[in-house]
């Protein structure tokens, strides 16, 4: 390849490949750039540091999951179905990518241990995404009004067994499904609107 034909793009394809190939532990800088054909140099003018690259690589592979659930955030429509579809989304995302590839998924999760301001940045970015839609039912009356921010937190949170990679091991179970639509229905009832009782007559 002509290295004036290299962008960041073909680097972190090519940077995937390797991974997939030799995984976290053996890929270097070097197999990328022979897989391009290019000089280690080349690559590290793109990426300061194979640090860097493995980094953007997680980025990128963090975004196919979020991007698609920007969309159901920014929907209108009933909140409380969006939210739901929001995290039906993230879950079967999640368990395609563990299941479709498990040396590959395994292989992001060890970037990603390493990546924890990536990390970071993609979990507020899920919680932006989720606040959105709880801050929608707040205003029209569907959920209780509090702190959308705070609330999207602790649903994340709440269904952690469903969709984070450290339960990988987890999804597998034939109780799966039903124990998230326990905890579904535990979460939506604490995002309910409660009347307050009136007082008894005489009282008050």
């Amino acid at each position: 390849m002509a290295e004036a034909a290299l962008t960041p793009d073909r680097i972190l394809e090519a940077a995937e490949e390797v991974l997939r190939r030799y995984g976290p532990a053996k890929a270097t800088v070097v197999d990328v750039a022979r897989a391009l054909g290019v000089s280690h140099g080349s690559v590290y003018r793109h990426f300061p540091s194979k640090a860097a690259l493995r980094d953007t690589v997680t980025e990128r592979w963090l975004a196919r999951v979020a991007d698609p659930l920007d969309a159901i955030a920014e929907e209108s429509g009933p909140a409380p179905a969006r939210l739901r579809r929001w995290f039906d989304a993230l879950i079967q995302a999640k368990h395609r990518k563990a299941g479709d590839d498990p040396e590959l998924f395994a292989t992001y999760m060890a970037l990603a241990a390493e990546a924890r301001e990536v990390v970071a940045e993609h979990v507020a970015h899920l919680c932006g995404q989720i606040a959105r839609i709880v801050a929608d039912g707040m205003a029209d009356g569907g959920f209780a009004p509090g702190d959308a921010t705070a609330v999207a937190r602790a649903l994340l949170d709440a269904t952690a067994r469903f969709h984070n990679p450290a339960h990988a091991a987890e999804w597998a179970s034939p109780d799966t499904a039903a124990a998230f639509e326990a905890v579904w229905a535990l979460v939506m009832r604490g995002l309910e609107v409660r009347e307050i009782p009136s007082p008894p007559r005489g009282e008050g």
